[in-house]
């Protein structure tokens, strides 16, 4: 087969249907929008959101807050997790991605305390909680800001 055989399955296509084309056609005068109304007309219909004069969903509900799109925003891990790793070895968020520990990296890898960690690593992080840094520093580690 090449190319220029190719053609769709029997069935997948259709011949496009002329409209207004005159009565003869079958669907000529109004063709299929039926006698004047919003639809028949040449802009016809609603713009999304329109519910008919009533109050539109989106204008209802309260409106709160923002989204604040310069957030800094973490994958947290937590030190027990870190215990896979073997002792001395270099924690970084590449490692943690090899790992499957964590799937995307965002703005950095955020270190938090949860749990407890008996091997010494040498973490590489964006950032660290207090207790994470704690913890790290106990088993004879380092933690490092990237």
């Amino acid at each position: 087969m090449k190319l220029n055989e190719l053609k769709p399955a029997s069935g997948a296509t259709k011949e496009s249907y002329r409209k207004g084309r005159g009565t003869g056609s079958g669907n000529g005068k109004t063709a299929g929008r039926g006698h004047k109304g919003q639809w028949a007309r040449s802009g016809g219909g609603v713009r999304p959101g329109f519910e008919g004069g009533q109050m539109p969903l989106a204008r209802r509900l309260p409106k709160r807050g923002f989204t604040n799109i310069f957030a800094t925003r973490y994958v947290t891990v937590n030190v027990s997790k870190l215990d896979s790793f073997e002792d001395g070895a270099n924690v970084t968020k590449e490692a943690l991605m090899e790992k499957g520990i964590i799937r995307k990296t965002l703005d950095g890898v955020k270190i938090l305390g949860g749990g407890e960690i008996t091997k010494k690593l040498n973490v590489s992080a964006a950032a660290f909680s207090a207790s994470a840094k704690e913890k790290i520093e106990a088993a004879g580690g380092k933690a490092e800001v990237v």
